[in-house]
């Protein structure tokens, strides 16, 4: 009797477990499609606009401006594209949060603080040690690593062509790029967590618990070079991209990591929930996308948080801590 009620119960298990996998597929199934159908939508609309609003050849006419104006000296230009363009837009954009972290001010942008009470204001020595490394990473690091990467791009023989190419083509490239980017950035993140790294490089990074913008690229070389740098640079070269695609990836994916760790949770922007996460609780969300994580379940902890309630786009200005605010401890 005993026999078949455990054979009953692990009936009853293999049932449920049967029909949440049915339940999930079906769910998947249904944002898939309806992603797909927005994406398809988007990708002819912006074409349209790009194709049509913007005066058709202007890109292509400043391209070759430009081009003649360099008198094709593509070193140079590779340099402007590859190094200069994203360095810009990198420190633009921090340059903005930094004004925020060390005074406070504008209100606009500290209102939106995911961990209330932290970097307010930030500590200086800790900012000026970040700073030291991010420029290093930078300058010793990142842009000697665009030397191989030049000759490459030179091998494929499209990166300098006259010919830009069409914003549909940039858009397939980009979701090449985000994929690549996913796969090598987690696994190579997960790598850096094993104990025998993360004590000797890995560490460096999670010295902020409270991540600020430029901690995005502050981390010990080893990790720059392989969980940093590879993984962005790895897309164009295997599509053999042009200089334009590159400096357009280049910028955003470096705004892209400096929103996941900013610490605020602005409207408009993607939500830094999911990586401020893991800087609260390192073992978890390792990924950009957030796909990986969720078939390795390495995201199970934040779905059951408040987080993961407000890992969203805010669309209005009431800031999601207060929106959705932590459950009250019972010491509260």
């Amino acid at each position: 009797c005993q026999g078949r009620t455990q054979q009953h119960v692990l009936t009853l298990v293999a049932f449920s477990q049967g029909e949440k996998l049915w339940d999930a597929l079906k769910i998947s199934s249904y944002v898939f499609s309806a992603g797909l159908l927005m994406f398809t939508a988007l990708v002819n609309s912006v074409s349209w606009f790009m194709q049509n609003i913007t005066l058709g050849n202007f890109w292509q006419t400043t391209w070759l401006e430009f081009y003649d104006y360099m008198e094709g000296d593509e070193w140079t230009i590779f340099l402007l594209g590859a190094a200069l363009v994203p360095t810009l837009a990198f420190w633009g954009f921090n340059g903005i949060l930094l004004v925020a972290d060390i005074t406070g001010k504008p209100t606009f942008i500290t209102r939106y603080r995911i961990q209330l009470g932290k970097n307010d204001p930030v500590d200086s020595k800790k900012l000026r040690k970040a700073i030291y490394t991010v420029l290093g990473n930078q300058f010793f690091i990142s842009f000697p690593m665009l030397v191989p990467m030049f000759y490459i791009m030179k091998w494929w023989d499209n990166t300098f062509s006259k010919e830009l190419p069409t914003f549909q083509w940039f858009l397939v490239e980009l979701s090449i790029f985000t994929v690549v980017e996913e796969i090598l950035f987690y696994y190579t993140h997960r790598l850096v967590h094993h104990p025998v790294l993360y004590k000797h490089i890995h560490k460096k990074h999670h010295e902020w618990t409270a991540p600020i913008g430029l901690v995005s690229i502050y981390a010990h070389p080893i990790e720059h070079i392989v969980s940093n740098t590879l993984p962005v640079m790895t897309g164009p070269m295997i599509m053999g991209s042009h200089i334009v695609s590159i400096a357009a990836w280049f910028s955003i994916a470096l705004v892209t990591t400096s929103i996941s760790h900013c610490g605020y949770h602005l409207p408009l922007l993607p939500s830094p929930e999911f990586h401020d996460f893991h800087h609260l609780k390192f073992n978890q969300c390792y990924g950009v996308l957030g796909v990986l994580d969720f078939l390795h379940g390495t995201d199970k902890v934040f779905r059951q948080t408040k987080a993961f309630e407000r890992h969203k786009v805010l669309l209005g200005l009431t800031p999601l801590s207060e929106s959705i605010p932590d459950t009250p401890t019972k010491a509260e």
